[in-house]
Parts: C-alpha cells; sequence; structure tokens
C-alpha cells in the first residue's frame, strides 16, 4: 500500500479560522468576521497560559549573577518560572521556592552566601528574587522559564504549537466563536473542546518510568 511520505500538514491562522467558522455553521465573509476570529485565538491562547497547557514554551535560560545583586528581570514573556539551579564550581544546587509572604518576612534581605531560594514576582515585566543574595560574581542561575505562546499576529502565520494540539485548538476557537455567532451550538461545541482539551493535556504531561531526585544535602553548603 502506497503512503504519502509527507509529515508537514499545518494550518495556518486563516484554516483555523475558516474550520471554526465551518463547526459553527458559518462562512467567513468580511473582514471583520476574521478580526474578531483572531482576537478570540488569542483570548484562548491566554486560557491555556493560564491552565498551563504549554510545556513546549518551557525554555532554559540563565543569568551570571552579580555580587550583591538579589534581583533579576526574566522578561515580558514568561509567565512563570518552575525550577532554579544555581552552578558553583561545575555543581548544581537546587533553589526553594518561596510565597510572596515568606519572601516578605525575611528579616535582613541583605544577607549574602549561596542562593538557596527563590521567588517570582509576577508583575507585568517578572523578576526573579534570591535569597541569599550572591557572595560573588562568578555563579550562574540556571532556570525553566514558562514562556507565552506566539500570538495568532498575521492570517499567514502558523501557530506555535505541536501537532497533537491542532485538533484543541480548532475545537476550542470553534467553542469560543459559537459563543458570539452561534449560542445554540455552544454546548456541543463546548463539550467537543474539553473531551480535546482532556486529551491534549493527558498527552503533554511529563513520563517517566522512573526518576532519581539527588540529594543535595549531601553536597553540603559552601
Amino acid at each position: 500500500m502506497a503512503t504519502s511520505g509527507s509529515k508537514d500538514f499545518e494550518l495556518d491562522v486563516s484554516e483555523y479560522i475558516e474550520e471554526a467558522f465551518e463547526r459553527c455553521g458559518f462562512e467567513v465573509r468580511t473582514g471583520y468576521d476574521l478580526k474578531t476570529a483572531k482576537r478570540s485565538l488569542n483570548l484562548l491562547l491566554a486560557d491555556w497560559a493560564n491552565r498551563g497547557l504549554n510545556q513546549w514554551t518551557i525554555k532554559q535560560r540563565s543569568v551570571t549573577m552579580i555580587q550583591g545583586d538579589g534581583e533579576y528581570a526574566l522578561g515580558e514573556d514568561v509567565i512563570d518560572v518552575l525550577s532554579v539551579v544555581v552552578r558553583r564550581d561545575s555543581t548544581d544546587y537546587s533553589l526553594g521556592r518561596l510565597s510572596r509572604d515568606n519572601y516578605l518576612t525575611i528579616p535582613n534581605k541583605t544577607t549574602q552566601g549561596r542562593p538557596n531560594q527563590f521567588f517570582v514576582d509576577r508583575q507585568v515585566n517578572p523578576n526573579l528574587k534570591i535569597w541569599p543574595i550572591p557572595d560573588n560574581s562568578t555563579d550562574v542561575i540556571y532556570y525553566d522559564a514558562l514562556t507565552r505562546m506566539d500570538d495568532a499576529d498575521t492570517f499567514v502565520n502558523t501557530m506555535d504549537i505541536p501537532f497533537r494540539f491542532y485538533p484543541c485548538l480548532a475545537a476550542g476557537l470553534a467553542y469560543y466563536l459559537s459563543l458570539k455567532r452561534a449560542p445554540d451550538r455552544a454546548q456541543l461545541l463546548k463539550a467537543v473542546y474539553e473531551e480535546e482539551f482532556q486529551r491534549a493535556a493527558e498527552e503533554d504531561r511529563d513520563r517517566a518510568s522512573f526518576n532519581v531526585a539527588p540529594k543535595y544535602d549531601y553536597y553540603g553548603s559552601r
């Protein structure tokens, strides 16, 4: 049996919009149809970020610390920081996460040493606060940043999502559009979307048959 040998199927923004309109029982006819659908698509992506459904946007980043400086800008694209380690003399030491309240109650925030805790200040321009503040300018912080997905900008752009999420995106956009254009189909389209979302979310989980975590206490403090 002959197969295509092709694995490059990909939809651009306009094709997702067309698919979503068809599920609502309509056709894209005007420029406003495209505009309102693109707005809904970007709102859908924001909802995915709130649900944490974007493992493919986790980026490992690093910054060389500066002695006496305990605050580092993360960038506007960062939604959250999942984990942080400080590398000293080729050894990585894990940092524990602090809540806002716990960070605020640290009595002396100018104490210097090897950082062992961090707090993510999730402002419009988020930053990473570490404690104790660095006692040298040679250690490097490595952190896993959960970053924003690319917006649906122009209609010929493709979306910043893996292949397995295509059905979920199409179903989600159809549901969002139904709220505005086809409320009689909203309940059905929501059910389809939630089913696709659940399937995609389960597929996107980390998988490990056996996980060994290093015991950092073994290394002692420096």
